[in-house]
C-alpha cells in the first residue's frame, strides 16, 4: 500500500521524503516489532511520547512517521504532518484494513451505565434472527469462535479496524460496541460509519486529571456519537437528553417510561422466587409486547427497550426479541450465583456511586429481610469515589461489607478508612474485612433466610491488582472454595 493511499481520507503535509512510498505495516506501538518498510504514527500518551521516538523508529526499518508537531528526523525517513496524530490513526488504521466498518453494521452504545449489557442483549436477539454479529466491549470483545479479554472499554482504533477485519472475514454482518466517552475524546471511533448509535444515560464518573476535565468534557464527548451515526436511539428520560441531543446530526427516537418516548414500558412488575430475582413489563409505541427478563430492576427494563429499539430495525419478530432476553446473561452484571434456597447471592460490577446506588435502590423494591453490600474502591483513583460509595451503601444497605478491590500501589486499609468516612455519614451497620475471600466467607455464613447480597465493583473482573501485580481473584471461583472448604452443616440450607 502507498502511503497517499493510507493517508487518503486526511489533510496532511509531506514536510520530508515522499507519499509516494510503499508501506507494509502500520503501528503506534513503539514497544512492537518495526519491520522494514512501516509507517509509524507519533501519539502523545499519558505516559510517553512516540515523538521521542522518530530517530528510533528509523533505526528499526521504518520508512515514514506521522506526527502533529515537529521532530529532528534522519535523512531518508519519510515525514508526515497532521493536525491530530490520534484522528490520522483512526483514518488511517481504516484505510490499512480496507475500510471493513463499511462492510458491516455497526451498532455503537455509549452511557455511564448500562452499555455492556445491553450489547449482549443486542448480540443474543440479532443471532437469535441469523446475523452473525461481532461485539467490542468492557469485558471482551467476540469475532466468530474467537474470544478476546478486553483492556479498555474501546480499544485503539488499530485495534478497532483489525478486529472489524476479522469479522467481516468471519462473515460476520453486523457489530455491536461499547463506545467509552475516552474512546471518542481520542478520536478511536473517529470516522466509522454507525449505524446506529445509542445514549443509556449520563452520570456524574470518569471525572479526573487523566480523564475529563469536568462534567461539560465528559457530556460533549459523548455527544459526539450523535453527529457520526444514521440512526440515534436515546433515553428521553434521562435529565441530560436534551444536551446531549442539541447538535445531533441523526434521525432521533427514544425510549423510556415517559409517555413521550417513541417505546415505552408499562405495567412493570416485580419477580421474585428463591435465588432469583426479575422484572416483567409491557412496551408499547413502536413495538407491543409483554416482556419478562431474568435480571432485576427499572435498568433492566432500560436495557432490554434500548435493545428492542435496536433490533426492531434488522426486523427481529418479537417472538425472537422474547425468548433472547429471557436467556440473556452477562457475566458480572447482575449475575445470580445459586449457592442456597434461603438468600440471594449475586456479583455485579456496580463500582461507582451512580451504579451503586441504581443497584442498592432496585434490590430494595424486593423487601430483602436484609440487603448486604460487599464493595470496596480502586486505590490510586479519586478518593470522592470513595467517600459517595460509602454513603450510598451506608444509606441504603441493611449492612455493609468493607473489604479489598484493586488496591493498586495504595495501602488497602487507607482506602476502607476513606470508605468508612462516607459510611459514618449514615446510621448504616457496617463490618471491615480487608481479604475479600474472608469478606465473602463472611457474608455466606451469616446470611439469613430472606436476604439478598451483593459482591459489588469487581463483576466479570478474574484478578485483584496489587503493587503493579495482577493476582488470579475471580470471585465466583471464590465462592465456590468456600462451599467446598466450609465444614458448617447449616450454610447451605
Amino acid at each position: 500500500m502507498k502511503l497517499k493511499k493510507l493517508l487518503e481520507r486526511l489533510d496532511y503535509e509531506v514536510l520530508q521524503g515522499s507519499d509516494e512510498i510503499e508501506i507494509t505495516e502500520f503501528t503506534n506501538d513503539s514497544r512492537k516489532e518495526i519491520g522494514e518498510g512501516s509507517a509509524f504514527v507519533c501519539v502523545k500518551g499519558y505516559v510517553f511520547d512516540g515523538h521521542d521516538y522518530v530517530e528510533e523508529m528509523a533505526k528499526r526499518g521504518a520508512s515514514a512517521v506521522i506526527v502533529e508537531r515537529d521532530v529532528e528526523a534522519p535523512e531518508g525517513l519519510t515525514v508526515v504532518k497532521v493536525s491530530d496524530t490520534r484522528y490520522a490513526m483512526a483514518l488511517a488504521s481504516a484505510a490499512y484494513f480496507g475500510y471493513p466498518a463499511e462492510q458491516l453494521k455497526v451498532i455503537g452504545i455509549t452511557g455511564t451505565k448500562g452499555k455492556t449489557t445491553t450489547t449482549y442483549m443486542v448480540k443474543a436477539i440479532l443471532e437469535g434472527t441469523g446475523h452473525k454479529v461481532g461485539l467490542i466491549g468492557t469485558i471482551e470483545s467476540i469475532i466468530g469462535d474467537e474470544v478476546i479479554p478486553s483492556k479498555n472499554t474501546t480499544p485503539e482504533s488499530f485495534t478497532i479496524h483489525e478486529y472489524f477485519r476479522k469479522m467481516v472475514d468471519a462473515g460476520c454482518d453486523c457489530v455491536v460496541m461499547e463506545v467509552a466517552s475516552q474512546g471518542l475524546k481520542l478520536h478511536r471511533t473517529a470516522g466509522i460509519p454507525f449505524e446506529i448509535g445509542i445514549f443509556t444515560n449520563l452520570g456524574e464518573d470518569h471525572i479526573g486529571p487523566t480523564e475529563h476535565e469536568d462534567f461539560a468534557d465528559y457530556l460533549s464527548c459523548k455527544a459526539q456519537l450523535f453527529k457520526q451515526c444514521k440512526i440515534g436511539i436515546a433515553n428521553v428520560d434521562d435529565a441530560h437528553f436534551a444536551e446531549v441531543f442539541r447538535d445531533a446530526t441523526c434521525k432521533i427516537e427514544t425510549f423510556g417510561f415517559s409517555e413521550k418516548a417513541d417505546l415505552r414500558a408499562q405495567d412493570v412488575k416485580l419477580l421474585s422466587r428463591p435465588g432469583h430475582l426479575g422484572v416483567s413489563y409491557r412496551a408499547l409505541g413502536l413495538m407491543n409486547m409483554e416482556v419478562e427478563i431474568d435480571v432485576p430492576g427499572t435498568f433492566s427494563v432500560y436495557n432490554s427497550l434500548t435493545a428492542i429499539a435496536v433490533c426492531r430495525h434488522f426486523g427481529a419478530p418479537e417472538e425472537k426479541i422474547l425468548s433472547a432476553l429471557k436467556t440473556a446473561q452477562v457475566k458480572g452484571r447482575i449475575e445470580m450465583i445459586k449457592v442456597s434456597e434461603d438468600f440471594t447471592l449475586m456479583i455485579d460490577y456496580a463500582h461507582n456511586a451512580m451504579s451503586l446506588e441504581s443497584l442498592l435502590t432496585t434490590l430494595k423494591e424486593y423487601s430483602p429481610k436484609r440487603l448486604v453490600c460487599l464493595f470496596g474502591c480502586g486505590g490510586n483513583r479519586s478518593k470522592s469515589r470513595r467517600y459517595e460509595m460509602g454513603e450510598v451503601s451506608g444509606k441504603l444497605a441493611d449492612l455493609t461489607i468493607i473489604t479489598s478491590d484493586n488496591p493498586r500501589f495504595e495501602e488497602p486499609q487507607d482506602i476502607i478508612d476513606d470508605i468508612k468516612e462516607g459510611i459514618h455519614k449514615t446510621n448504616g451497620k457496617y463490618v471491615e474485612i480487608i481479604d475479600r475471600k474472608e469478606a465473602i466467607r463472611y457474608a455466606i455464613e451469616e446470611a439469613q433466610v430472606g436476604d439478598v447480597i451483593v459482591l459489588a465493583g469487581k463483576g466479570h473482573e478474574d484478578y485483584q491488582e496489587i503493587k503493579g501485580v495482577k493476582y488470579d481473584m475471580d470471585e465466583r471461583v471464590l465462592i465456590r472454595e468456600i462451599v467446598r472448604e466450609s465444614q458448617k452443616d447449616n450454610l447451605i440450607r
